[in-house]
């Protein structure tokens, strides 16, 4: 299965984590952002994923931001996405 995950400058840190652990199991695209210092717009991001679902180069997406709503609605503006907020506390 291949995924894509992408996130924003604030969801940076988390993207690292996950990305080592789904590499196990999945084929893990990484679309960016890169770092945590730059400031990015998280609709670029949730496009670039968008994108890869729509043309079919993936078969599922994660998106993180800093609050994971932003990102959530940007990603639905496509028709053929279907994206939610999904979290649990530790």
């Amino acid at each position: 299965m291949k995924i894509a995950i992408a996130s924003d400058h604030a969801g940076f840190d988390l993207k690292s984590l996950l990305i080592p652990e789904l590499n196990q199991k999945y084929q893990i695209i990484d679309l960016g952002c890169h770092n945590s210092q730059t400031s990015v717009d998280y609709p670029d991001f949730a496009n670039q994923v968008a994108q890869k679902i729509i043309k079919k180069e993936v078969d599922l997406g994660i998106l993180i931001c800093g609050s994971g709503i932003g990102i959530s609605i940007a990603a639905n503006r496509f028709k053929e996405v279907r994206a939610a907020l999904c979290h649990n506390q530790k």
